[in-house]
């Protein structure tokens, strides 16, 4: 039962999650002109708390055993740089385009692989997360050659990449994380 309930917090964190990361992008995207500061901030805070839930999700004991199954240590890896982001942002201010898209790339390249997992196990939604997975890892990819001089272009490009990978991340886990209810037979009255 600990388990249902660490995976109903990790399935829930992860929803919210990602969907703050869209957010993020979204706002990225429309405010190209976004303080990097602040963004390194939240960055920090939402990259510690995705890591806490990557590493809840990966000991819960979910159906198929794919959404979370690289996720102990992606979490360390993810708390490591949120860390990292919040003691230093002066030195990360100038770098945080190049961490976030390794993030990036990493995560949807490691999502191909539950994709394609997920196509075994006979999940009809598997071309979901591979679609999204191949866009996403493209965007990290752009994100890391950062192919436009213009500051407003990169924030723009961070924010798409951002909002990539908040859908990627709803997608698997909307379409991979299974909690079921156990139900239990009904006691039979002995006096009927």
């Amino acid at each position: 039962m600990i388990s249902n309930k660490q995976l109903r917090m990790a399935k829930c964190g992860y929803i919210i999650l990602s969907s703050l990361l869209c957010a993020l992008g979204i706002t990225l995207i429309a405010v190209p002109n976004f303080s990097i500061s602040l963004l390194c901030w939240i960055g920090g805070i939402l990259l510690i708390l995705f890591g806490c839930v990557k590493i809840i999700g990966y000991v819960s004991k979910d159906l198929y055993r794919l959404a979370f199954q690289f996720d102990l240590a992606f979490g360390i890896l993810l708390i490591s740089l949120g860390i990292i982001l919040l003691v230093r942002t002066d030195a990360m201010i100038h770098i945080i385009c190049s961490l976030l898209g390794i993030c990036i790339l990493a995560d949807a390249l490691l999502k191909i692989q539950i994709s394609i997992d997920s196509k075994k196990f006979g999940i009809r939604q598997w071309w979901m997360i591979f679609s999204a997975a191949i866009i996403t890892s493209v965007i990290g990819f752009f994100l890391l050659l950062r192919p436009y001089e213009s500051a407003r272009m990169v924030m723009i490009l961070l924010g798409i990449s951002i909002l990539a990978e908040g859908i990627l991340n709803l997608i698997t886990v909307l379409t991979v994380v299974k909690i079921f209810h156990r139900k239990f037979p009904l006691e039979v009255d002995s006096e009927t």
